[in-house]
């Protein structure tokens, strides 16, 4: 794997870090964040939506990131688009 570092969360502490990387190798983006609630996760897994299976599948996982960190999730999604990998 051949992950970039683009950003860490500017108010991380000395305990959290949600961070985000791009993977150059599979073309995505990567996301360290909060773990949700047992409330969050329950009704993202109860939501129905067209093409979407209802739960959330043992190998995905909810994450929760700051809205402040959305300029670093922008710089993630330019890096893979400069190299192509975004159709």
């Amino acid at each position: 794997m051949s992950l970039q570092f683009i950003g860490i969360d500017p108010q991380t502490g000395d305990e959290e870090s949600p961070t985000v990387w791009v993977d150059q190798e599979e073309g995505e983006l990567v996301f360290q964040g909060w773990k949700p609630s047992p409330e969050l996760e329950a009704e993202c897994a109860a939501l129905e939506l067209p093409g979407h299976a209802v739960g959330i599948p043992g190998t995905e996982a909810v994450v929760r990131i700051p809205a402040r960190m959305v300029d670093m999730i922008r710089e993630a999604c330019d890096v893979l688009e400069r190299a192509g990998q975004v159709h």
